[in-house]
């Protein structure tokens, strides 16, 4: 499976965007997807996680009540809306898969190791 990450870009803090993930030789259905992001000197960090359609969705505590996750209805791409941006979320972004498929409906995959298939990095700027 590939994926392709895009809809960065530069925003006034305060502002909005909509992150996509989408998928190619593969379809999401019943596999987690999750968001990560980076920043250079740090480690990449957990974002947000649905584990599957109807299955439970994790945020960190750092973006909860501010973006959300969800998937367009075909399995193919997976959302991340981010409203109220601070200049503290300035940082790249990824998406990720696993190779298995989620079988704990409440499971909440938010370490990198548990994560096989990455897209590239989409770039978010929040200007203060």
């Amino acid at each position: 499976v590939q994926l392709q990450a895009s809809g960065g870009g530069l925003v006034q803090a305060g502002g909005s965007l909509r992150l996509s993930c989408a998928a190619s030789g593969r379809t999401l259905n019943s596999y987690p997807v999750g968001w990560f992001r980076e920043t250079p000197g740090k480690e990449r960090e957990f974002v947000a996680v649905n584990n599957r359609r109807g299955g439970s969705t994790c945020y960190a505590e750092s973006v909860k009540g501010r973006f959300t996750i969800s998937r367009d209805s075909a399995e193919k791409i997976v959302y991340l809306q981010m409203n109220n941006l601070k200049p503290e979320d300035t940082a790249d972004y990824y998406c990720a898969t696993r190779a298995s498929r989620t079988v704990l409906t409440s499971a909440c995959y938010n370490n990198l190791e548990q994560y096989t298939y990455w897209g590239q990095g989409t770039l978010v700027t929040v200007s203060s």
